[in-house]
């Protein structure tokens, strides 16, 4: 039987990371796939195929133009499925091709087949032939993610009723849309095919959504949507879906209401894809959506030689977070130190516009009683804005009163995912609001709105 220091289950984010780290720790290495091809849910139907059919979508329609030119102005007049799917294909197939050539690099052997356990030591790997294959090794670490979680009473024909699976790998541009689910994913979708001029209707059972980030955030990027003829069902459960007489779906609220569309996405929720694993034999229990608990210092399970990281232990399921979780799974399996994780780590959302954000709330300070004033600049003022046409956008610091650090960081608009991280040094590295207004940033850019904005909160805090 083949024996391994480390077996990594899964390859995106957090396996990858973590059977890199090991092999360059010296370690014999074993990746084993269940896919087609490396990359997980990662590289294939989640980061980076969406972020590409967002770009895709910008691009094609001259999104980023309209400010200058005006809201009938067009890239590609008409845009279908296969403008989308073009794109995709070409990126796909280079993160794979950069992920082969890594492992390649590091000698990392990877194999394709599902894997499960017949002990805690021993996985059996079935392969595309059928045949069965046994596999040992001193540790384990699982990162085989998530996979959409599909309700009862809802059928997914995943043409016009679609998880955010199927929407990716055979994507088209509907003439209506229903988004079911205002989450990250959810939320990143409307907005999207928003963005090619599709209506969309966005319905989520909750009263808030993305409840993570600021609430003026949320309130500016709300009004932005319906400003652009989004409609945004709040507190809206869904009762069941039908099949109209054309073959569209109805969706049908729990108040009465009824909405027809040609496409609906159901994007409420994930369950980790661990059903099939074997767990029971390893000794390993999960929750009701199938993720593992681990100790989230060093992301051992249960059972010591057995770790988990990525989306599969559930929040924050960011690919940034799960790399760094691999790597430090890795490390503390072979009696390598790591310093501790940052306090605050930047979230990135990559809706239309962008929303990124690090740190605390304006919410958070409050419930910790903590003192703090606000600094807002709108980047539609900062002359990058205006040379780029953005008629929203804005940046929020939040400044602690008795220290004067920055505390939080929250930028709505574009560029944001990029623009957060001059914030997130400056709160790691414990930073205060003179750090802004005494430094010389390049002009014109929209960084520059960091300068504005601590200016904005200094006029409130006066420079004692």
């Amino acid at each position: 039987m083949d024996h391994h220091d480390l077996i990594v289950i899964g390859s995106g984010p957090a396996g990858r990371r973590a059977a890199v780290q090991a092999a360059k720790l010296g370690r014999r290495v074993l990746v084993i796939e269940g896919g087609r091809r490396v990359g997980g849910v990662s590289v294939h139907t989640g980061t980076i195929p969406s972020k590409t059919l967002r770009e895709t979508a910008l691009n094609l329609s001259g999104w980023r133009e309209r400010g200058f030119y005006g809201s009938s102005y067009r890239v590609k007049e008409v845009i279908c499925g296969e403008d989308l799917g073009m794109r995709l294909g070409k990126t796909l197939e280079h993160e794979v091709d950069v992920l082969e050539h890594q492992f390649q690099r590091n000698n990392v052997r990877t194999m394709a087949g599902m894997a499960r356990f017949t002990d805690p030591h021993t996985l059996a790997v079935t392969q595309a032939d059928g045949t069965e294959a046994p596999i040992g090794a001193e540790r384990f670490l699982i990162a085989v993610g998530t996979e959409p979680f599909h309700p009862e009473g809802i059928a997914f024909d995943q043409h016009h009723v679609l998880d955010s699976d199927a929407i990716i790998q055979t994507p088209r541009v509907p003439r209506s849309l229903v988004v079911i689910g205002a989450g990250v994913i959810g939320i990143e979708y409307a907005t999207i095919f928003s963005a090619l001029d599709v209506p969309v209707t966005l319905i989520e059972p909750r009263e808030t959504f993305l409840d993570f980030v600021d609430r003026e955030i949320i309130g500016e990027f709300v009004h932005v949507l319906r400003d652009r003829g989004m409609t945004i069902r709040l507190g809206c459960a869904v009762d069941r879906i039908e099949r109209g007489a054309d073959g569209w779906p109805v969706t049908w609220l729990k108040d009465g209401r009824r909405i027809r569309s040609d496409m609906v996405l159901h994007a409420a929720g994930r369950k980790g894809a661990t059903a099939a694993l074997g767990l029971e034999h390893c000794g390993l229990e999960v929750d009701h959506r199938g993720r593992i608990a681990v100790d989230p210092a060093t992301f051992q399970t249960a059972v010591p030689h057995i770790y988990a990281a990525g989306d599969v232990i559930g929040f924050p399921s960011l690919a940034s977070t799960s790399m760094e979780q691999g790597r430090i799974a890795a490390c503390h399996a072979f009696g390598l130190p790591t310093p501790p994780a940052p306090a605050f780590f930047p979230y990135g959302i990559y809706a239309v516009p962008e929303i990124s954000t690090i740190g605390l709330t304006e919410e958070e300070c409050r419930q910790r009683k903590i003192g703090y004033e606000v600094g807002i600049a709108r980047l539609r003022e900062t002359s990058r804005g205006h040379i780029m046409g953005l008629h929203s956008g804005m940046m929020k610091l939040i400044f602690s009163l008795k220290t004067r650090r920055l505390l939080g960081a929250h930028i709505i608009g574009e560029g944001a995912t990029e623009l957060v991280h001059i914030g997130q040094a400056v709160l790691n590295l414990k930073g205060t609001l003179d750090y802004f207004i005494e430094n010389t940033f390049n002009y014109p850019t929209l960084a520059e709105a960091y300068k504005v904005a601590a200016l904005d909160a200094w006029n409130r805090m006066g420079a004692a």
